[in-house]
C-alpha cells in the first residue's frame, strides 16, 4: 500500500509565512501613502469652493475680499473630518489673498500639516496656485501627498 502525504512541511511553510511578511512590509506603508493622499484631496476639493468664492467676489468688485465673511466662504473646520483649521489673509492692496488649510490626516485631532493657495488678481482674473505651508500650528505637508500640481 502507497501512504499518501497529507498536509505541508515546515519548510512549505515558512515559505508562506516569509512571502506574506515581505508583501505586508511593502503593502503597509504603500497603503498608509495612500490613505493620507486621499484625506489631503478631500480637503483640496473643500479648497475649490472657497477660492471660487474669493474669485467670483474678486471679479465682481475689482478686490479680495477683506475676510471669509465677506467672500461668503465657509471656515467650518467640521466641513471635513481631516480639516483642523481655516485661514484667509489678503494682501497687496487686496489684490492677492492667501488660503490656508490645515489637515489632520491621523485622523485623532492633530494638526499634521498644511497647505496654502495663493490668489493672485489681474485684468483676467485670479489665478490660484498651492503650496505646502504652515499654517497655523501645522508644519508644510510632505509634498509626496500633495498632488502634482502642489508639489
Amino acid at each position: 500500500m502507497k501512504k499518501v502525504q497529507q498536509g505541508f512541511t515546515l519548510i512549505e511553510l515558512m515559505i508562506v509565512v516569509a512571502i506574506i511578511g515581505i508583501l505586508a512590509a511593502v503593502a503597509i506603508p504603500a497603503y498608509q501613502d495612500y490613505t493620507s493622499r486621499a484625506k489631503i484631496s478631500e480637503v483640496i476639493v473643500i479648497a475649490s469652493a472657497a477660492k471660487t468664492a474669493a474669485s467670483e467676489y474678486y471679479l465682481s468688485t475689482g478686490r479680495m475680499p477683506a475676510n471669509t465673511n465677506e467672500a461668503g466662504i465657509n471656515t467650518n473646520a467640521g466641513q471635513s473630518a481631516h480639516l483642523s483649521n481655516i485661514t484667509f489673509v489678503t494682501s497687496n492692496g487686496g489684490n492677492d489673498a492667501q488660503l490656508g488649510y490645515a489637515i489632520d490626516v491621523d485622523g485623532r485631532g492633530a494638526t499634521v500639516g498644511g497647505v496654502v493657495f495663493t490668489g493672485r488678481g489681474n485684468s483676467n482674473g485670479v489665478q490660484w496656485s498651492c503650496a505646502p505651508a504652515t499654517v497655523g500650528a501645522a508644519t508644510a505637508i510632505e509634498s509626496k501627498y500633495l498632488p502634482a500640481n502642489c508639489r
